[in-house]
């Protein structure tokens, strides 16, 4: 339910910005937006607590963001408040995000890998994927997880490619388990 709700409200706020052709003005408002959210947990709590109002919540919000974002954002958040679905209000924004960049070519992979790598080899990573995919350019974001024992795995959106040692092993002893069954 959640990933529709952010889906509905996420494509509403991306088809006001298309609207107004001011879609990469409006992905720096919100990515922006996105950091003052997630560095103000008290403005969340306030926002989510039943004790207060809708009025109160939207008075907070435009006494917050009037004049600082613009009227269409600080109007969409409103909204939002009214509707009961400020809860979501992270994966709209993200939905609306990831939406815009999309659009753009722009895509994020997530490497993991048992050890950091240099930065030549981050390059050479970076091309190979890139050259597999239909994007212009890619946000990487490198982890280091040692019990992947060897290899990587490789997110970019919904699709995962695991070349990982420790997902070779668990897959050859799940097919000696199988051998070892059917004898």
């Amino acid at each position: 339910m959640a990933k529709l709700v952010s889906k509905t409200y996420g494509e509403a706020l991306y088809e006001l910005a298309e609207e107004g052709k001011k879609k990469a003005a409006m992905l720096e408002e919100v990515t922006a937006l996105q950091e003052i959210l997630r560095s103000n947990p008290d403005l969340k709590n306030v926002m989510e607590n039943p004790r207060i109002s809708k009025e109160e919540k939207i008075s907070v919000l435009q006494g917050i963001f009037s004049g600082r974002i613009s009227d269409d954002l600080t109007s969409f958040l409103c909204i939002l408040v009214e509707k009961g679905r400020y809860g979501e209000v992270d994966g709209i924004l993200e939905y609306f995000t990831e939406r815009v960049r999309e659009e753009e070519g722009i895509g994020t992979a997530y490497v993991t890998t048992a050890f950091p790598l240099s930065e030549s080899k981050k390059k050479e990573i970076q091309d190979k994927i890139l050259a597999g995919t239909k994007y212009k350019k890619l946000d990487m974001v490198y982890t280091v997880d040692e019990s992947i024992i060897g290899g990587m795995v490789i997110r970019i959106r919904d699709r995962v490619v695991d070349s990982s040692l420790k997902t070779r092993l668990e897959k050859m002893e799940r097919e000696l388990h199988s051998v070892l069954i059917s004898e």
